[in-house]
């Protein structure tokens, strides 16, 4: 995943619809956290074997749902001057020097 090329093209999007006027990092937060909250009715009322298999249609939703909160998280890290790779990497590290 090339993140700045992802970036480049969520700005284009963005800037062609001027929907940047909108874009305040907590309008971001609050629509992946809509779009988190479409990702987890999918798997409302499922066991935990149900969530491991969903059929096609569920999955595709899935993966479309997550795709819309990576892009709205991508989107909050270029308002905010983050560098996503970056601060993914340092959470992992992180992770990897606590849970190891």
């Amino acid at each position: 995943m090339n993140i700045a090329e992802l970036t480049a093209r969520l700005h284009a999007i963005r800037d062609r619809n001027d929907w940047r006027q909108f874009h305040a990092p907590k309008n971001l937060a609050m629509a992946a956290s809509v779009e988190m909250a479409e990702l987890v009715e999918i798997f409302q009322w499922l066991s935990e074997d149900q969530s491991r298999t969903l059929p096609a249609d569920k999955l595709e939703h899935a993966g479309q749902e997550i795709g819309d909160v990576v892009l709205y998280l991508l989107l909050l890290c270029s308002e905010l001057g983050l560098d996503m790779d970056q601060v993914v990497r340092a959470k992992l590290a992180d992770s990897e020097r606590r849970f190891a």
